[in-house]
Protein backbone atom coordinates (compact mmCIF):
# COMPACT_ATOMS: atom_id res chain seq x y z
CA UNK A 1 0.00 0.00 0.00
CA UNK A 2 1.04 3.29 -0.63
CA UNK A 3 1.41 5.92 2.41
CA UNK A 4 2.23 9.12 2.70
CA UNK A 5 3.81 10.18 5.87
CA UNK A 6 2.52 13.00 7.34
CA UNK A 7 3.63 15.05 10.81
CA UNK A 8 0.55 16.94 13.31
CA UNK A 9 0.99 18.01 16.73
CA UNK A 10 -1.21 17.57 19.54
CA UNK A 11 -3.09 20.24 20.74
CA UNK A 12 -5.80 20.27 23.16
CA UNK A 13 -9.10 22.02 22.14
CA UNK A 14 -12.03 23.29 24.56
CA UNK A 15 -15.17 23.84 23.06
CA UNK A 16 -18.58 23.86 23.48
CA UNK A 17 -21.47 23.56 21.59
CA UNK A 18 -25.31 23.84 21.66
CA UNK A 19 -27.59 20.70 21.57
CA UNK A 20 -30.45 20.19 19.89
CA UNK A 21 -33.78 20.14 22.34
CA UNK A 22 -36.06 16.73 21.18
CA UNK A 23 -39.93 16.20 20.67
CA UNK A 24 -40.87 20.14 19.77
CA UNK A 25 -41.98 22.01 17.11
CA UNK A 26 -41.69 25.66 15.70
CA UNK A 27 -45.05 26.19 17.54
CA UNK A 28 -42.91 26.00 20.43
CA UNK A 29 -39.86 27.63 21.74
CA UNK A 30 -36.67 25.25 20.90
CA UNK A 31 -34.35 25.60 24.07
CA UNK A 32 -30.63 24.44 23.13
CA UNK A 33 -30.49 22.64 26.74
CA UNK A 34 -27.12 20.76 26.44
CA UNK A 35 -23.51 21.35 26.02
CA UNK A 36 -20.64 18.98 24.51
CA UNK A 37 -17.50 20.11 26.34
CA UNK A 38 -13.99 19.16 25.60
CA UNK A 39 -11.63 17.84 27.92
CA UNK A 40 -8.05 16.56 28.59
CA UNK A 41 -8.02 12.62 28.85
CA UNK A 42 -5.35 10.91 30.98
CA UNK A 43 -2.04 11.91 29.19
CA UNK A 44 -2.93 14.70 27.53
CA UNK A 45 -0.77 16.73 29.63
CA UNK A 46 2.42 15.22 28.63
CA UNK A 47 4.42 16.87 25.94
CA UNK A 48 4.23 13.83 23.79
CA UNK A 49 6.09 15.91 20.77
CA UNK A 50 5.38 15.73 17.16
CA UNK A 51 3.04 12.74 16.05
CA UNK A 52 3.55 10.35 13.08
CA UNK A 53 0.96 8.63 11.43
CA UNK A 54 -0.35 7.65 7.68
CA UNK A 55 -2.66 8.23 5.29
CA UNK A 56 -3.07 6.80 1.99
CA UNK A 57 -4.27 8.00 -1.52
CA UNK A 58 -7.62 7.67 -2.42
CA UNK A 59 -7.20 4.69 -4.54
CA UNK A 60 -5.93 3.28 -1.07
CA UNK A 61 -8.05 4.34 1.60
CA UNK A 62 -10.72 1.00 1.27
CA UNK A 63 -7.37 -1.39 2.39
CA UNK A 64 -6.53 0.92 5.42
CA UNK A 65 -8.71 -1.65 8.53
CA UNK A 66 -9.55 -0.24 11.46
CA UNK A 67 -9.95 -2.41 14.69
CA UNK A 68 -13.13 -1.09 16.80
CA UNK A 69 -13.43 -3.00 20.12
CA UNK A 70 -16.26 -1.49 22.63
CA UNK A 71 -15.30 1.16 24.76
CA UNK A 72 -14.26 0.33 27.92
CA UNK A 73 -15.73 1.92 31.43
CA UNK A 74 -13.76 2.28 34.51
CA UNK A 75 -16.79 1.14 36.51
CA UNK A 76 -20.22 -0.57 35.21
CA UNK A 77 -22.97 2.40 36.34
CA UNK A 78 -26.47 3.22 35.38
CA UNK A 79 -26.72 6.00 32.92
CA UNK A 80 -30.16 7.49 31.35
CA UNK A 81 -27.73 7.17 28.54
CA UNK A 82 -28.25 3.28 28.10
CA UNK A 83 -30.39 1.16 30.76
CA UNK A 84 -27.69 -1.82 30.95
CA UNK A 85 -25.21 0.58 32.00
CA UNK A 86 -22.52 2.18 30.89
CA UNK A 87 -20.04 -0.98 30.13
CA UNK A 88 -23.36 -1.37 27.13
CA UNK A 89 -22.98 2.21 26.06
CA UNK A 90 -19.76 1.66 25.08
CA UNK A 91 -20.47 -0.63 22.75
CA UNK A 92 -23.23 1.20 21.13
CA UNK A 93 -20.85 4.33 21.03
CA UNK A 94 -18.16 1.97 18.86
CA UNK A 95 -20.93 0.71 16.65
CA UNK A 96 -21.88 4.14 15.91
CA UNK A 97 -18.31 4.97 15.16
CA UNK A 98 -18.16 1.71 13.10
CA UNK A 99 -21.18 2.83 10.80
CA UNK A 100 -19.55 6.30 10.34
CA UNK A 101 -16.21 5.05 9.10
CA UNK A 102 -17.91 2.76 7.16
CA UNK A 103 -20.14 4.45 5.06
CA UNK A 104 -17.99 7.18 3.64
CA UNK A 105 -15.97 4.58 1.68
CA UNK A 106 -12.91 5.18 2.46
CA UNK A 107 -11.74 2.77 5.65
CA UNK A 108 -12.28 -0.77 6.32
CA UNK A 109 -13.16 -0.78 9.98
CA UNK A 110 -14.10 -4.20 12.21
CA UNK A 111 -16.70 -3.61 15.04
CA UNK A 112 -17.00 -4.40 18.22
CA UNK A 113 -19.43 -7.02 17.75
CA UNK A 114 -16.52 -8.72 15.89
CA UNK A 115 -13.98 -8.20 18.53
CA UNK A 116 -12.66 -9.05 22.43
CA UNK A 117 -13.45 -5.79 24.53
CA UNK A 118 -10.34 -4.05 25.86
CA UNK A 119 -10.23 -3.49 29.48
CA UNK A 120 -10.28 0.06 30.76
CA UNK A 121 -6.46 -0.24 31.67
CA UNK A 122 -5.77 -1.61 28.19
CA UNK A 123 -7.20 1.95 26.48
CA UNK A 124 -3.90 3.42 27.56
CA UNK A 125 -1.83 0.67 26.97
CA UNK A 126 -3.19 -1.71 24.22
CA UNK A 127 -2.26 -5.14 23.65
CA UNK A 128 -0.48 -4.90 20.69
CA UNK A 129 -0.16 -8.06 19.62
CA UNK A 130 -3.79 -9.02 19.40
CA UNK A 131 -4.23 -6.32 17.05
CA UNK A 132 -2.04 -7.17 14.81
CA UNK A 133 -2.47 -10.93 14.73
CA UNK A 134 -6.37 -9.58 13.66
CA UNK A 135 -4.73 -7.83 10.42
CA UNK A 136 -5.38 -4.27 12.12
CA UNK A 137 -3.32 -1.12 10.90
CA UNK A 138 -5.04 1.09 13.16
CA UNK A 139 -6.68 0.75 16.16
CA UNK A 140 -9.61 3.27 17.86
CA UNK A 141 -9.82 2.42 21.81
CA UNK A 142 -11.56 4.56 23.99
CA UNK A 143 -13.97 4.62 27.61
CA UNK A 144 -17.20 5.64 28.32
CA UNK A 145 -17.81 6.59 32.33
CA UNK A 146 -20.31 8.31 34.40
CA UNK A 147 -19.61 11.38 36.79
CA UNK A 148 -21.30 12.04 40.30
CA UNK A 149 -22.99 14.61 38.25
CA UNK A 150 -24.83 12.67 36.34
CA UNK A 151 -23.09 13.64 32.75
CA UNK A 152 -20.77 11.02 30.83
CA UNK A 153 -16.86 11.36 30.18
CA UNK A 154 -16.29 10.13 26.98
CA UNK A 155 -12.43 9.13 26.08
CA UNK A 156 -11.33 8.46 22.28
CA UNK A 157 -7.91 7.20 21.50
CA UNK A 158 -6.31 6.18 18.14
CA UNK A 159 -3.63 3.86 17.39
CA UNK A 160 -1.07 3.00 14.96
CA UNK A 161 -0.70 -1.05 15.35
CA UNK A 162 2.28 -1.23 12.97
CA UNK A 163 4.46 1.36 14.96
CA UNK A 164 2.82 0.75 18.41
CA UNK A 165 2.05 4.55 18.74
CA UNK A 166 -0.32 6.48 19.95
CA UNK A 167 -1.54 9.09 17.08
CA UNK A 168 -3.97 11.05 18.88
CA UNK A 169 -6.66 11.14 21.79
CA UNK A 170 -9.56 13.42 23.23
CA UNK A 171 -12.26 13.52 25.41
CA UNK A 172 -15.42 15.20 26.00
CA UNK A 173 -17.75 15.29 28.77
CA UNK A 174 -22.04 15.38 27.54
CA UNK A 175 -25.07 14.71 28.87
CA UNK A 176 -26.32 11.26 28.97
CA UNK A 177 -28.69 12.04 25.98
CA UNK A 178 -26.50 13.72 24.15
CA UNK A 179 -23.92 10.69 24.08
CA UNK A 180 -24.57 10.08 20.06
CA UNK A 181 -22.53 13.52 19.60
CA UNK A 182 -19.26 12.41 21.57
CA UNK A 183 -19.55 9.03 18.71
CA UNK A 184 -19.27 11.51 16.07
CA UNK A 185 -16.88 13.69 17.58
CA UNK A 186 -14.45 10.69 17.65
CA UNK A 187 -15.53 10.10 14.40
CA UNK A 188 -14.53 13.07 13.56
CA UNK A 189 -11.31 13.00 15.11
CA UNK A 190 -10.11 9.69 13.24
CA UNK A 191 -11.23 10.98 10.12
CA UNK A 192 -9.37 14.41 10.01
CA UNK A 193 -6.38 12.60 11.83
CA UNK A 194 -6.15 10.12 8.62
CA UNK A 195 -7.15 11.79 5.96
CA UNK A 196 -6.41 15.29 7.05
CA UNK A 197 -9.40 16.76 5.37
CA UNK A 198 -12.30 18.13 7.45
CA UNK A 199 -14.57 16.13 9.10
CA UNK A 200 -18.25 15.95 9.02
CA UNK A 201 -20.26 13.34 11.36
CA UNK A 202 -21.00 15.30 14.28
CA UNK A 203 -23.30 17.76 11.54
CA UNK A 204 -26.92 17.52 11.17
CA UNK A 205 -29.40 17.46 7.83
CA UNK A 206 -32.67 19.16 7.34
CA UNK A 207 -35.03 17.72 5.19
CA UNK A 208 -38.65 17.52 3.90
CA UNK A 209 -40.76 14.77 5.38
CA UNK A 210 -43.92 13.60 2.94
CA UNK A 211 -46.76 11.90 4.05
CA UNK A 212 -49.90 11.46 2.58
CA UNK A 213 -51.51 10.11 -0.96
CA UNK A 214 -49.61 11.44 -4.38
CA UNK A 215 -52.71 13.94 -4.59
CA UNK A 216 -52.77 15.80 -1.26
CA UNK A 217 -48.94 15.30 0.40
CA UNK A 218 -48.23 16.44 3.77
CA UNK A 219 -45.13 18.35 3.85
CA UNK A 220 -43.01 18.56 6.97
CA UNK A 221 -39.55 20.24 8.05
CA UNK A 222 -37.81 17.81 10.03
CA UNK A 223 -33.93 17.09 11.18
CA UNK A 224 -31.68 14.80 12.11
CA UNK A 225 -27.69 13.63 12.71
CA UNK A 226 -25.86 12.81 9.61
CA UNK A 227 -26.46 8.92 10.22
CA UNK A 228 -30.23 9.46 10.49
CA UNK A 229 -30.74 9.53 14.27
CA UNK A 230 -32.63 11.66 17.09
CA UNK A 231 -34.79 12.70 14.51
CA UNK A 232 -37.66 14.95 14.95
CA UNK A 233 -40.05 16.81 12.95
CA UNK A 234 -39.94 20.97 13.19
CA UNK A 235 -43.36 22.11 11.61
CA UNK A 236 -47.08 20.39 11.51
CA UNK A 237 -47.78 19.98 8.40
CA UNK A 238 -50.13 22.41 8.34
CA UNK A 239 -48.58 24.69 5.87
CA UNK A 240 -46.29 23.22 3.14
CA UNK A 241 -42.63 23.12 4.09
CA UNK A 242 -40.00 23.43 1.16
CA UNK A 243 -36.42 23.36 0.23
CA UNK A 244 -34.90 23.53 3.60
CA UNK A 245 -31.22 25.12 4.18
CA UNK A 246 -28.67 25.66 7.03
CA UNK A 247 -27.27 28.87 7.70
CA UNK A 248 -23.48 29.07 7.04
CA UNK A 249 -23.04 29.31 10.95
CA UNK A 250 -25.65 26.22 11.89
CA UNK A 251 -27.60 28.85 13.71
CA UNK A 252 -30.59 28.82 11.24
CA UNK A 253 -32.95 27.33 9.24
CA UNK A 254 -34.01 28.67 5.96
CA UNK A 255 -36.96 27.29 4.64
CA UNK A 256 -39.70 28.09 1.90
CA UNK A 257 -43.60 27.55 3.29
CA UNK A 258 -47.09 28.43 1.56
CA UNK A 259 -49.70 29.65 3.74
CA UNK A 260 -53.16 30.41 2.32
CA UNK A 261 -51.58 29.33 -0.91
CA UNK A 262 -49.25 32.65 -0.62
CA UNK A 263 -45.60 31.59 -0.18
CA UNK A 264 -43.38 33.12 2.48
CA UNK A 265 -39.72 32.90 3.17
CA UNK A 266 -39.02 32.06 6.75
CA UNK A 267 -35.84 31.83 9.13
CA UNK A 268 -36.08 29.68 11.66
CA UNK A 269 -33.98 31.11 14.60
CA UNK A 270 -32.27 27.21 16.06
CA UNK A 271 -31.35 28.74 19.84
CA UNK A 272 -34.23 31.26 20.18
CA UNK A 273 -36.69 28.69 19.23
CA UNK A 274 -38.26 31.61 16.51
CA UNK A 275 -38.97 32.49 13.46
CA UNK A 276 -39.11 35.23 11.09
CA UNK A 277 -40.54 36.48 8.03
CA UNK A 278 -37.94 37.25 5.51
CA UNK A 279 -40.70 38.07 2.43
CA UNK A 280 -44.06 37.17 1.68
CA UNK A 281 -45.27 37.16 -2.05
CA UNK A 282 -48.05 36.66 -4.15
CA UNK A 283 -46.37 35.67 -7.16
CA UNK A 284 -45.00 32.06 -7.39
CA UNK A 285 -41.50 32.00 -5.23
CA UNK A 286 -38.85 29.07 -5.52
CA UNK A 287 -35.48 27.92 -4.11
CA UNK A 288 -34.00 29.84 -0.76
CA UNK A 289 -30.46 29.98 -0.36
CA UNK A 290 -28.32 31.62 1.77
CA UNK A 291 -24.87 33.91 1.04
CA UNK A 292 -21.58 32.63 2.22
CA UNK A 293 -21.78 35.37 4.49
CA UNK A 294 -25.30 34.60 5.79
CA UNK A 295 -26.12 38.37 5.15
CA UNK A 296 -28.60 37.93 2.29
CA UNK A 297 -30.95 35.20 0.84
CA UNK A 298 -31.53 34.30 -2.89
CA UNK A 299 -34.64 32.97 -4.49
CA UNK A 300 -36.83 32.88 -7.66
CA UNK A 301 -39.87 34.44 -8.32
CA UNK A 302 -42.30 34.61 -11.23
CA UNK A 303 -43.51 37.75 -12.07
CA UNK A 304 -45.58 38.10 -15.73
CA UNK A 305 -44.77 34.78 -16.86
CA UNK A 306 -40.56 35.44 -16.44
CA UNK A 307 -39.07 33.59 -13.48
CA UNK A 308 -35.80 35.38 -12.32
CA UNK A 309 -33.40 35.15 -9.14
CA UNK A 310 -33.28 37.77 -6.52
CA UNK A 311 -31.38 38.66 -3.63
CA UNK A 312 -33.02 39.89 -0.66
CA UNK A 313 -31.60 40.91 2.82
CA UNK A 314 -31.34 38.55 6.07
CA UNK A 315 -33.42 41.01 7.92
CA UNK A 316 -36.09 41.32 4.94
CA UNK A 317 -36.55 44.95 2.97
CA UNK A 318 -36.13 45.55 -1.08
CA UNK A 319 -35.43 42.66 -3.08
CA UNK A 320 -33.14 42.95 -5.85
CA UNK A 321 -33.39 41.19 -9.13
CA UNK A 322 -30.08 39.39 -10.62
CA UNK A 323 -31.22 38.06 -14.21
CA UNK A 324 -33.49 39.27 -16.27
CA UNK A 325 -33.63 37.20 -19.46
CA UNK A 326 -36.88 35.64 -21.17
CA UNK A 327 -37.81 32.04 -19.59
CA UNK A 328 -37.17 30.42 -16.39
CA UNK A 329 -34.45 31.32 -13.91
CA UNK A 330 -34.37 29.35 -11.13
CA UNK A 331 -32.01 28.38 -7.83
CA UNK A 332 -28.73 29.93 -7.49
CA UNK A 333 -25.86 28.48 -5.26
CA UNK A 334 -23.05 30.91 -4.13
CA UNK A 335 -19.57 29.34 -4.52
CA UNK A 336 -18.42 29.00 -1.04
CA UNK A 337 -15.90 32.84 -1.35
CA UNK A 338 -19.36 34.44 -2.77
CA UNK A 339 -17.95 35.81 -5.70
CA UNK A 340 -20.70 33.51 -7.89
CA UNK A 341 -23.76 31.90 -8.27
CA UNK A 342 -24.08 28.81 -10.70
CA UNK A 343 -27.95 28.47 -11.72
CA UNK A 344 -30.52 27.12 -13.91
CA UNK A 345 -32.13 28.40 -17.12
CA UNK A 346 -34.12 27.48 -20.09
CA UNK A 347 -33.45 30.66 -21.66
CA UNK A 348 -31.01 28.29 -24.42
CA UNK A 349 -34.43 26.79 -25.14
CA UNK A 350 -33.73 23.63 -23.04
CA UNK A 351 -32.90 23.63 -18.90
CA UNK A 352 -29.11 23.85 -18.52
CA UNK A 353 -26.56 25.38 -15.88
CA UNK A 354 -25.54 28.74 -16.01
CA UNK A 355 -22.95 30.81 -13.88
CA UNK A 356 -23.14 34.54 -12.99
CA UNK A 357 -21.19 36.95 -10.56
CA UNK A 358 -22.38 37.42 -7.67
CA UNK A 359 -24.19 41.11 -8.81
CA UNK A 360 -25.45 39.33 -11.62
CA UNK A 361 -22.94 40.15 -14.32
CA UNK A 362 -21.27 38.22 -16.56
CA UNK A 363 -23.88 35.22 -16.79
CA UNK A 364 -22.47 32.58 -18.54
CA UNK A 365 -23.86 28.79 -19.79
CA UNK A 366 -21.50 26.19 -18.65
CA UNK A 367 -23.07 22.81 -20.02
CA UNK A 368 -22.98 21.65 -22.99
CA UNK A 369 -22.67 17.75 -22.71
CA UNK A 370 -26.45 16.61 -23.97
CA UNK A 371 -28.91 16.47 -21.25
CA UNK A 372 -30.18 18.95 -19.09
CA UNK A 373 -28.78 20.44 -16.11
CA UNK A 374 -30.85 21.30 -12.97
CA UNK A 375 -30.29 21.70 -9.04
CA UNK A 376 -27.19 22.93 -9.18
CA UNK A 377 -24.95 23.31 -5.41
CA UNK A 378 -21.73 24.34 -5.37
CA UNK A 379 -19.06 22.32 -3.38
CA UNK A 380 -17.83 24.02 -0.30
CA UNK A 381 -14.49 23.33 -1.43
CA UNK A 382 -15.08 25.51 -4.10
CA UNK A 383 -13.78 23.07 -6.99
CA UNK A 384 -16.99 21.26 -8.20
CA UNK A 385 -20.31 21.94 -9.00
CA UNK A 386 -23.23 18.92 -8.23
CA UNK A 387 -26.93 19.03 -10.18
CA UNK A 388 -29.36 16.97 -11.75
CA UNK A 389 -28.55 15.56 -14.99
CA UNK A 390 -31.34 15.03 -16.94
CA UNK A 391 -30.86 12.65 -19.78
CA UNK A 392 -33.69 10.25 -19.79
CA UNK A 393 -33.39 8.98 -16.18
CA UNK A 394 -32.77 12.03 -13.41
CA UNK A 395 -29.26 11.58 -11.75
CA UNK A 396 -27.08 12.98 -9.47
CA UNK A 397 -23.40 14.43 -11.33
CA UNK A 398 -20.64 16.29 -10.67
CA UNK A 399 -18.50 18.97 -13.23
CA UNK A 400 -16.01 21.54 -12.67
CA UNK A 401 -17.46 25.02 -12.18
CA UNK A 402 -16.28 25.92 -16.02
CA UNK A 403 -18.90 22.78 -16.88
CA UNK A 404 -16.31 20.34 -18.09
CA UNK A 405 -14.94 16.95 -16.23
CA UNK A 406 -18.42 15.29 -16.17
CA UNK A 407 -18.93 12.69 -13.62
CA UNK A 408 -21.93 11.14 -13.22
CA UNK A 409 -22.70 9.44 -9.70
CA UNK A 410 -26.30 7.59 -9.52
CA UNK A 411 -28.15 5.58 -11.94
CA UNK A 412 -31.70 5.89 -10.42
CA UNK A 413 -34.89 6.32 -12.28
CA UNK A 414 -34.58 9.80 -10.48
CA UNK A 415 -32.41 11.05 -8.63
CA UNK A 416 -32.26 14.36 -7.92
CA UNK A 417 -31.56 17.81 -5.85
CA UNK A 418 -28.06 17.21 -4.60
CA UNK A 419 -26.57 18.57 -1.77
CA UNK A 420 -23.01 18.58 0.21
CA UNK A 421 -21.21 17.36 3.07
CA UNK A 422 -19.25 19.91 4.50
CA UNK A 423 -16.23 18.56 3.55
CA UNK A 424 -17.26 18.36 -0.11
CA UNK A 425 -16.43 14.85 -0.08
CA UNK A 426 -20.31 13.36 0.40
CA UNK A 427 -23.47 14.27 -1.81
CA UNK A 428 -26.85 13.55 -0.22
CA UNK A 429 -29.84 13.74 -2.61
CA UNK A 430 -33.18 12.06 -3.04
CA UNK A 431 -34.54 9.12 -5.03
CA UNK A 432 -38.26 8.27 -6.20
CA UNK A 433 -39.06 5.12 -6.71
CA UNK A 434 -40.64 4.33 -10.49
CA UNK A 435 -44.51 4.22 -10.60
CA UNK A 436 -44.35 4.53 -6.56
CA UNK A 437 -44.16 8.06 -6.07
CA UNK A 438 -42.14 7.10 -2.98
CA UNK A 439 -38.99 8.69 -2.28
CA UNK A 440 -35.80 8.48 -0.01
CA UNK A 441 -32.59 10.01 1.10
CA UNK A 442 -29.51 8.59 -0.37
CA UNK A 443 -25.71 9.73 0.12
CA UNK A 444 -22.67 8.63 -2.46
CA UNK A 445 -19.23 9.75 -1.93
CA UNK A 446 -17.53 11.29 -5.19
CA UNK A 447 -16.34 7.63 -6.70
CA UNK A 448 -19.92 6.91 -7.53
CA UNK A 449 -19.09 3.49 -5.72
CA UNK A 450 -20.46 3.86 -1.94
CA UNK A 451 -24.05 4.50 -1.81
CA UNK A 452 -26.21 4.18 0.77
CA UNK A 453 -29.50 5.11 2.01
CA UNK A 454 -30.37 7.18 5.03
CA UNK A 455 -33.31 5.87 7.07
CA UNK A 456 -36.40 8.09 7.82
CA UNK A 457 -39.74 7.25 9.55
CA UNK A 458 -41.84 8.50 6.61
CA UNK A 459 -41.07 9.42 3.24
CA UNK A 460 -38.20 12.43 2.53
CA UNK A 461 -36.90 14.88 -0.06
CA UNK A 462 -35.03 18.41 -0.36
CA UNK A 463 -32.12 17.22 2.03
CA UNK A 464 -29.71 19.89 3.34
CA UNK A 465 -26.96 18.62 4.95
CA UNK A 466 -25.66 21.63 7.50
CA UNK A 467 -22.00 22.49 8.64
CA UNK A 468 -20.40 21.03 11.09
CA UNK A 469 -21.82 21.94 14.29
CA UNK A 470 -20.36 24.59 16.66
Amino acid sequence: MKRIAILISTVAAWVTAPVWAQGQDLSEPVGEGGEVEAVAVEGEEEDAGPLRGTVTDESDWQDLGIAIPAFATQRDQATPANAQGTGALGREIARVITANLQNNGLFKPTGPDRLPQPSFAQVRAPSWGSWSGRGAEMLVQGFANARSDGRLVVGCYLYDVALQDELIREGWVVRPADWRRAAHKCSDLIYARLTGEDPFFDSRIAYIAETGPKDKRVKRLAVMDSDGANHRFLTLGSATALTPRYSPDYSKILYLSYVDGNPRIYVYDIGRGTQTLVTENSNPTLAPRWSPDGRHILYSMAVAGNTDIYRVPVTGGRSVRLTSAPGIDIGGSYSPDGSRIVFESDRSGSQQCYVMDADGSNQRRITFFGGRCATPEWSPRGDQIAFTRIAGDFNVAVMTPAGRNLRVLTNGWQDEAPTWAPNGRIIQFFRTTRNSGRSALWQVDLTGRNERRLPTPVDASDPAWGPIRP
